[in-house]
């Protein structure tokens, strides 16, 4: 792969690595390598995201940096077998740390439309559609749409 890809995606890794200090969240080490093996590695479930996608929105890197982080914290190595290699619990409990921190990231900067975007993507993609999403972890995903979902409304009462 090429140097340059690597040097792109470790700038915006240092990024939004500076944009989560921003709301008291901290990313220990993540490397460009591991960062394009975790977002071009194996998976369990469709998703039409690509490297691209996350490297052009603040958003989604956000995301991803966090859940890579999360996995790490739980003593995960990343690479690109990680999420097959992992039990679900330990993937579902990453990805909705990674879902209300950037959600709480989008609130931060007043981004309500993309709250909102996220909160229909979370509902469909996750809670109605998919097989994948552990029973134990249905509550979780629960609590953070209702929640996330409650702030919208309330700001359309105030606003």
């Amino acid at each position: 792969m090429a140097w340059v890809m690597l040097s792109e995606i470790q700038s915006k890794i240092e990024a939004t690595k500076k944009a989560l200090r921003s709301i008291g969240y901290v990313v220990k080490q993540v490397s460009a390598q591991e960062f394009y093996d975790y977002m071009t590695g194996e998976i369990f479930s469709e998703d039409p995201t690509t490297l691209d996608d996350v490297l052009g929105s603040e958003y989604l890197m956000v995301h991803e940096l966090v859940e890579i982080n999360e996995l790490k914290k739980m003593g995960r190595s990343i690479d690109k077998r990680v999420i097959v290699d992992s039990p679900k619990t330990v993937i579902y409990d990453a990805h909705l740390t990674a879902m209300e921190t950037e959600l709480n990231y989008a609130l931060n900067k007043r981004d309500y439309f993309w709250v909102k975007i996220r909160l229909r993507q979370h509902k469909e993609s996750v809670l109605d559609d998919d097989p994948n999403l552990p029973e134990e972890m249905r509550p979780r995903a629960e609590t953070i749409l209702e929640k996330f979902h409650k702030v919208i409304q309330n700001r359309k009462k105030i606003g």
